[in-house]
């Protein structure tokens, strides 16, 4: 018996939303030196370009890992009406005290794509473009003492750690 072969299914989406980089776990002196410009009372906006990569077997029926039209309105519905021209900090309840940094953004989305797909485990990678140099890739929940956290759950941290940067 042959092994079914297995492929890589990416859709890219585009959307443009602000947000300032801060966390409400820093004072304002602290969040200033962390994020600098970035931290902004007012806010900065990007022009996102999403990638949202499915990996699976080839369905011998369909031909397909995953049925396009799926994808596609997962991705309507988790960013297109959730994210696009908004403010992230203000209009999404998740970053009311997550700070909106494009790392955590991409978490937000792979747990949200992952609610609206018939096989969530096929979720392979969430690739946002924040600027033509700052490309940030999440895979999933990272191993902690060789023991993965439930799904749609976070560790989360006292402090920012790893900060992405705007000013490049």
């Amino acid at each position: 018996m042959s092994q079914q072969p297995v492929a890589f299914l990416t859709r890219r989406e585009t959307f443009s939303a602000c947000h300032r980089l801060h966390s409400p776990q820093l004072s304002d002196a602290e969040n200033l030196e962390v994020f600098g410009k970035c931290n902004n009372f007012h806010g900065h906006g990007h022009n996102y370009t999403v990638e949202i990569t499915v990996r699976g077997p080839i369905d011998r029926r369909t031909g397909m890992v995953v049925n396009i039209t799926e994808l596609k309105e997962a991705i309507e519905t988790v960013i297109m009406k959730r994210l696009d021209h908004k403010n992230l900090d203000k209009d999404v309840e998740y970053f009311a005290d997550t700070p909106s940094t494009t790392e955590n953004l991409a978490v937000y989305i792979w747990d949200n794509i992952r609610l609206q797909l018939k096989k969530p485990e096929l979720l392979y990678e969430v690739k946002i473009h924040e600027t033509p140099k700052n490309i940030i890739s999440y895979r999933g929940p990272y191993p902690l003492n060789g023991i993965y956290n439930p799904i749609n759950k976070r560790i989360t941290h006292d402090s920012c750690t790893n900060i992405s940067s705007d000013s490049d």
